[in-house]
């Protein structure tokens, strides 16, 4: 365990940052599981609907460094191309 004060400081916020970055990454696998689910049950309202969650939260997922932007933006581009093949 870090001694000086500078170092505790930046453990209390390591800490704050891990659980807040699990709580996303976790959302974002609830919002995709719910994307794919409805895909799978070519339900386009339903998936068109979870797309518009799973977008948002990628997108921040991805302004916060939770992820790589350019990830989130390929994730976000698969789903969309999964989404509109089952409209079409």
């Amino acid at each position: 365990m870090a001694n000086h004060k500078s170092a505790l400081k930046r453990h209390r916020q390591s800490l704050k940052r891990n659980l807040r970055n699990r709580m996303t990454k976790t959302r974002i696998k609830n919002t995709v599981k719910a994307v794919r689910d409805a895909i799978e049950a070519n339900d386009a309202p339903k998936a068109q609907e979870a797309l518009q969650a799973a977008t948002s939260i990628l997108d921040k997922a991805g302004r916060k460094n939770v992820m790589h932007p350019r990830t989130a933006a390929r994730r976000i581009s698969r789903l969309q191309q999964a989404v509109n093949k089952i409209e079409a």
